[in-house]
């Protein structure tokens, strides 16, 4: 695939994406409407912990770290019909293993619950446990919705897997505003289940039709089979560490003031717009054309394309996390402030917030160094610096518990500072093991999109100061606040890269003009 068409794949899915996520800030809202800030979803929200430890377990990094790298390297040599045969028996043994993982959680759940909430007792701890045994299905399902997704993404196909969790929201904001009244919290945690089958009835009906040769058969003698659990292991050992890291937090703020999970974790789905939009989707776009160059020895086009992917997401990221900063508290009002959300509940989420932001940038790189590393079928490398990044996050949250008073803001301190030293760690080591990184264009991306971050910041706040008086008393005011200076940030940003002559804001720019003519240019 060309770097074009890269671009305009990438720019594709990311419209899809933000309304994916667009719809799953709709969720958060109706949780937010119904339930409010409360014991219960704290419950709900631990509940996921265990299901989606087995999900990336499972699938996720499998399906980053091996099965995408070899299965398109087979089809970069024009082995399809082998690859297959690997594909089938990956797909054998994952799936049985995600069948039997989801019995036994169900079963074990009163087992489970304390490793995710160990300060939870009573009927707090029931119904974590209750919910834990409705959701355990999604993630079986969400895991088959990855499978078809990785099969499909190496065919080049992206737009379903992308698809898919639009649903997957759609069914999940129905059980709260539908089943919610009436059953409580399961209300959503039914819609879960709901959304995460039709997300993967979806993706498996366009995999039958893009291109869909899988036999049940059990070939783990084959070398790709081989060469995948020799890809798999450290990864999910990888993984592993970062999910004990999620699971350290989540237990440190359950011992914290109520609701303090669920404002970490509203937080945190803000922070992780714009990285979902931009970061997950160029990554993915990105992920098996390089795996593609490395097996066939295109090493400089390579380096081209992962240059221009991390330059791409840091051009975006880092502003992002510029406006969230200024932004957040009229931003969690907007989305959030309603039902039983009160006013000092958007507070507790904008003042954890803040600190996500600051690791922004550096964990939307993450997302396509690792990648980079699976391309180069390195597995250990990541293994190494997730465990480095556990062991400090885990010091550092404990230390600032202990010495300040941000309550969950520590927690959200730690993990971006852990995120930062990861993100240079991994540039460093792909130095050493590459040669050449293109350092100066990445450097040079950095440093101009944080001057143009911070003059738009200033920019931002200036604006607000302004309209802010104009617009009191108004029940619109806040949305008002929200879209207004938003796009007066996006205007200021861009003018001020385009000004910089940033490549990555020149790009922007001809692939709306060649838009604008392509619709336009024959009238």
């Amino acid at each position: 695939m060309s770097q074009q068409r890269l671009t305009r794949t990438a720019g594709t899915m990311m419209v899809l994406i933000f309304i994916s996520r667009v719809l799953g800030f709709v969720r958060l809202r109706a949780a937010s409407q119904v339930f409010g800030r409360t014991a219960e979803t704290d419950a709900f929200n631990a509940a996921f912990v265990i299901p989606d430890l087995m999900y990336f377990l499972l699938v996720a990094g499998a399906l980053s770290s091996a099965f995408i790298p070899v299965f398109t390297s087979y089809l970069a040599k024009n082995r399809e019909e082998e690859g297959w045969v690997v594909a089938s028996t990956f797909l054998t043994v994952t799936g049985g293993l995600l069948i039997m993982l989801t019995v036994l959680g169900i079963i074990f759940a009163p087992v489970l619950a304390p490793l995710v909430a160990y300060q939870f007792t009573g009927s707090q701890r029931l119904l974590l446990i209750h919910l834990m045994r409705v959701m355990f299905p999604a993630v079986f399902f969400t895991a088959l919705s990855g499978l078809t997704a990785g099969v499909l993404n190496s065919y080049q196909h992206f737009i379903a897997p992308v698809v898919g969790p639009i649903i997957y929201n759609l069914f999940i904001i129905l059980g709260a505003y539908l089943l919610g009244p009436r059953m409580g919290i399961t209300g959503m945690a039914v819609g879960t289940v709901v959304g995460a089958c039709a997300n993967f009835l979806l993706q498996f009906a366009v995999l039958l039709r893009v291109k869909w040769q899988y036999r049940p058969t059990l070939q783990l003698s084959h070398p790709g089979i081989k060469q995948m659990l020799r890809l798999m292991l450290p990864a999910i050992l990888g993984l592993s560490i970062t999910q004990l890291n999620q699971i350290i937090t989540q237990n440190l703020a359950s011992g914290l003031a109520q609701g303090s999970i669920t404002a970490l974790q509203l937080a945190n789905r803000l922070m992780q717009f714009p990285l979902g939009i931009f970061a997950m989707a160029t990554s993915q776009v990105y992920f098996p054309t390089m795996t593609r160059q490395v097996a066939q020895g295109q090493m400089d086009a390579f380096r081209e394309t992962f240059s221009k992917g991390l330059r791409s997401i840091l051009f975006v990221t880092i502003p992002s996390a510029a406006g969230l900063i200024v932004l957040r508290v009229p931003l969690v009002s907007f989305l959030f402030e309603t039902g039983e959300f009160t006013a000092s509940d958007t507070m507790a989420t904008a003042h954890a917030l803040l600190y996500y932001c600051l690791g922004l940038a550096a964990q939307s790189g993450i997302q396509i160094i690792t990648r980079i590393y699976y391309s180069l079928q390195d597995t250990k490398t990541p293994v190494k610096i997730s465990v480095i990044t556990m062991v400090l996050n885990t010091g550092l949250s404990l230390f600032l518990l202990i010495t300040t008073s941000l309550a969950h803001g520590a927690l959200a301190l730690a993990y971006s500072a852990s995120a930062v030293l990861s993100f240079c760690l991994y540039l460093l080591i792909l130095r050493g093991k590459l040669g050449r990184i293109d350092g100066r264009r990445l450097v040079s991306t950095i440093v101009k999109a944080t001057v143009a971050s911070g003059v738009m910041a200033l920019a931002v706040v200036w604006a607000g100061k302004i309209i802010t008086p104009y617009l009191a008393g108004k029940w619109w005011a806040t949305t008002a606040q929200v879209l207004v200076l938003s796009g007066w940030g996006v205007l200021v940003y861009g003018l001020i890269t385009y000004g910089l002559r940033m490549e990555e804001a020149q790009e922007i720019l001809d692939i709306f003009l060649r838009r604008f003519k392509a619709r336009f240019g024959k009238e």
